[in-house]
């Protein structure tokens, strides 16, 4: 048996229990534990080669909409969420994120995954190309849904999930999370 940090144990057993729906990302669990199995540092941004990231599918309190950002330094539209910095507590790391992006403040998580992917990140001034192995949560909207747009957006804004579902222009990823949104909410 591996001996594991407890960073890496909190994280693989979190993975674990997670049962990927969508056939097309199945292989993204194994990836995601595979790097964790390979690196006691695994939430660190200080890992160059990729690290944990916590993300979040935001829904309004209606359930009918998801909180969109404009990020700055990818320039495309995305879920919320950020950098691990060493907390391995990714549903944490996701509400944290959600509140940081978005101003909002009455939020709730569910800590159980409600979607994984690894993308590659490109290379910026000195920081090498590398990998963010995201690890997305539901975060649900209870209160005012007036958000405040943080420095890492050039926007944010409510998108209609199901109209994300046939959006051309919406990454991939984003359609495959309204997809099984739309899945656990008929």
């Amino acid at each position: 048996m591996a001996n594991f940090s407890p960073a890496q144990q909190q994280v693989l057993n979190l993975l674990n229990h997670y049962v990927e729906q969508e056939l097309e990302n199945q292989h993204s669990k194994d990836l995601l534990i595979n790097f964790a199995k390979q690196h006691e540092n695994c939430c660190e941004r200080t890992l160059t080669v990729g690290h944990f990231t916590g993300s979040c599918w935001l829904v309004s309190s209606d359930g009918e909409r998801v909180l969109l950002t404009h990020h700055k330094k990818l320039e495309r539209w995305l879920q919320l969420g950020g950098h691990a910095d060493g907390d391995s507590n990714l549903a944490a790391v996701a509400l944290r994120e959600a509140e940081e992006e978005s101003g909002l403040t009455d939020l709730t998580v569910e800590p159980v995954i409600f979607d994984l992917e690894r993308h590659a990140i490109p290379a910026r001034g000195t920081e090498p190309e590398h990998y963010h192995h995201d690890v997305r949560f539901l975060v649900r909207a209870h209160g005012s849904e007036q958000f405040v747009v943080s420095d890492e957006s050039h926007a944010l804004a409510w998108r209609n999930i199901r109209e994300l579902v046939n959006d051309v222009d919406a990454e991939e990823s984003i359609r495959r999370m309204a997809r099984k949104w739309l899945k656990q909410n008929k």
